[in-house]
């Protein structure tokens, strides 16, 4: 789960690091306020969507006076902001944050994250604040200090220091610098978060380090622990199907491609898309409905990949064990009958009640082509859209 910057600031300042001063704004006469509590003389206006890019696509204004931070926001709201991050259909903007400007001598970058192949939690940390740290790792990776932390005996001052040197800071930079690793650890680790990207991460004139921007998300498995955070999510930042898949506790996400998938195990669901790729087509989603899917999920499943305009075919990989091919026969069948079905339909079916599944299918009187394997259940979608289209 993903939040705000001006949320995540919120947290990042009860754990101790060193945000600006600011307010969240709906309308452009309750950015006005805001910047007349905050006092100026200079003030930032930030969009706020869940993507990063906002400044080079215009969300991000410095202005010098309470007309500009009320034009600003009125500009802003109700915009349909486009990045890199949110694709060509890009964000609409419904909140505003209104932040005290600073003055700044310095961009740093600063992220945690956990490190799959350790475990660990890692730091990364660039004198490259303020670009995309996917440049700079291309481009000139030997800017990137990188430390993981074991967390049997958790982050340690020789851990700060070796960050902070390595942005080349000293004296009071240095010392701030750390005290912002620390809290910024606390808050990664106390919260369950998933990231932590502070860009940037900014020294002032008067050497003070500060967390000019900050983006979070979240585990969703740890989320239960947490509450207060839960309650800061934004749907309208989310995919509807997504969210309407999440409701049949499904797991779904929503690619580029044009080849629904409906399968049971995440594994499975891995190889159809790969398989799909290779074929010379791209996968439309993700979507495993678990192992113990009633007729009820399947169709709601089946609902929601045709919900997506992008789709021209469907690909039902099935293995029974605990899930029964008759059921997902079923659920298959009531979904496409409901919809009315309009494209190519491939399916896949192996294990538990296999031929009673079959049979099922056989007898509904729709369009449905059998597969016997994988491989032929892929040639097969991608030669009936090729052949629709």
């Amino acid at each position: 789960m993903n939040i705000h910057e001006y949320q995540a600031k919120g947290l990042l300042k009860d754990f101790g690091a060193p945000v600006l001063g600011g307010g969240v704004a709906y309308t452009p006469q309750e950015a006005e306020q805001v910047a007349k509590e905050l006092g100026g003389p200079v003030w930032v206006v930030k969009a706020q969507i869940h993507a990063g890019g906002r400044g080079k696509a215009g969300g991000v204004k410095v202005v010098k006076s309470i007309e500009e931070v009320k034009q600003a926001a009125s500009d802003m709201l109700g915009m349909t902001l486009v990045t890199h991050q949110t694709g060509p259909e890009g964000k609409e903007v419904k909140r505003v944050f209104i932040e005290d400007g600073c003055a700044i001598a310095n961009e740093l970058y600063m992220s945690l994250l956990v490190d799959r192949a350790t475990g660990h939690v890692a730091i990364m940390a660039s004198t490259e604040g303020g670009m995309d740290i996917e440049e700079v790792a291309e481009e000139t990776p030997e800017k990137i200090v990188t430390i993981t932390i074991d967390p049997a005996t958790g982050l340690s001052g020789f851990h700060c220091r070796k960050v902070a040197f390595g942005l080349g800071l000293t004296g009071k930079q240095a010392s701030g610098a750390m005290k912002v690793i620390a809290s910024l650890y606390d808050a990664f680790t106390k919260t369950d978060a998933a990231m932590l990207e502070i860009n940037p991460l900014v020294v002032t004139e008067d050497d003070d380090v500060v967390v000019l921007d900050a983006k979070m998300s979240f585990d969703n498995n740890a989320l239960y622990r947490h509450k207060d955070i839960l309650e800061l999510r934004d749907t309208d930042e989310e995919d509807p199907m997504e969210l309407e898949a999440a409701k049949h506790e499904l797991n779904y996400i929503k690619l580029d491609g044009s080849i629904g998938c409906m399968v049971n195990g995440a594994g499975l669901a891995m190889a159809t898309m790969d398989i799909i790729k290779l074929k010379g087509s791209s996968p439309a989603n993700f979507l495993d409905v678990g192992g113990g899917a009633t007729k009820e999920r399947v169709t709601e499943a089946f609902k929601i990949i045709l919900s997506d305009p992008n789709v021209e075919g469907i690909l039902v990989n099935i293995f029974g064990g605990i899930m029964r091919c008759d059921v997902v026969a079923e659920g298959v069948v009531a979904a496409a009958k409901e919809v009315a079905l309009s494209v190519p339909l491939v399916v896949r079916l192996e294990g538990t009640n296999v031929e009673k599944g079959k049979e099922i299918m056989a007898n509904s009187g729709l369009p449905i082509l059998s597969a016997d394997n994988l491989e032929d259940a892929a040639e097969k979608v991608v030669a009936a859209v090729k052949e629709a289209s």
